[in-house]
């Protein structure tokens, strides 16, 4: 039996992953898909001083708290950066990271180094009423759709689980100063279609962190894969198991 904590991205919550998490567990897994603070059931905490170190602690916390080791920490999009302050955090509970069409940092850089276009929506909220609050990316011609997802029913279903991204969480630098977490394993996922203007994705070095060669796998959907292709997505996740 592997572990998988599987850890959603901006603006989403965890039942994001409401179709992966049955087809991991009816295959014998054991699999959390938390909220993050700010989202879900913790909407309510959702304010300013919101940002990417509480998020890794929402993780380390579920981590301790439950007492998991060996565990397979998946991130989707912005949660690479949470995941990676996780696992620097505890390295020694991790056995895998998975950067699932994800941000992959180096020491110290935030949201903005590794996705420069993040900038613009922390413009956006200064020029707002609030200025600390980015509200979901809007919904674009097919075959973009909602974060790549475009049938009508999972757009509905989609939107109504999205709140607003605190500009903080794209701020806070990621810490990978601990030398054990370069050790851990790592596996990227790539969601090959239809990317949206302005999204770049930095290549994957051939040589991984602890000096293995990279592993990279792609899937041919858009951004939100565990949406639109959760039995492909869970057949990858299982090789790792």
């Amino acid at each position: 039996m592997a572990t998988y904590v599987l850890v959603h991205g901006a603006w989403h919550n965890g039942r994001c992953w409401e179709r992966v998490v049955p087809l991991l567990t009816s295959a014998g897994h054991r699999v959390a898909a938390p909220s993050l603070t700010g989202y879900g059931d913790k909407a309510h905490l959702l304010g300013p001083e919101v940002g990417l170190d509480t998020h890794a602690g929402d993780i380390v916390e579920l981590i301790t708290e439950k007492d998991l080791t060996d565990v397979i920490l998946v991130g989707h999009s912005y949660a690479g950066l949470v995941i990676s302050s996780a696992a620097n955090r505890v390295p020694e509970r991790i056995a895998h990271l998975v950067y699932l069409d994800a941000m992959v940092p180096e020491d110290g850089e935030s949201a903005v180094d590794v996705q420069p276009v993040t900038q613009a929506l922390i413009d956006r909220a200064a020029r707002s009423g609030t200025g600390w609050r980015i509200p979901p990316m809007p919904e674009l011609p097919p075959p973009l759709g909602l974060f790549g997802v475009t049938d009508p029913a999972d757009v509905a279903w989609l939107r109504a689980m999205l709140s607003d991204q605190p500009v903080l969480c794209l701020q806070q630098p990621v810490r990978l100063d601990n030398p054990a977490t370069r050790a851990i394993q790592r596996t990227h996922i790539h969601c090959v279609a239809d990317v949206p203007e302005g999204i770049t994705r930095r290549p994957v070095p051939p040589t991984q962190p602890n000096g293995t060669p990279a592993q990279v796998w792609e899937l041919p959907t858009g951004h939100d894969c565990m949406i639109t292709m959760p039995a492909e997505l869970t057949e990858l996740l299982l090789k790792l198991g």
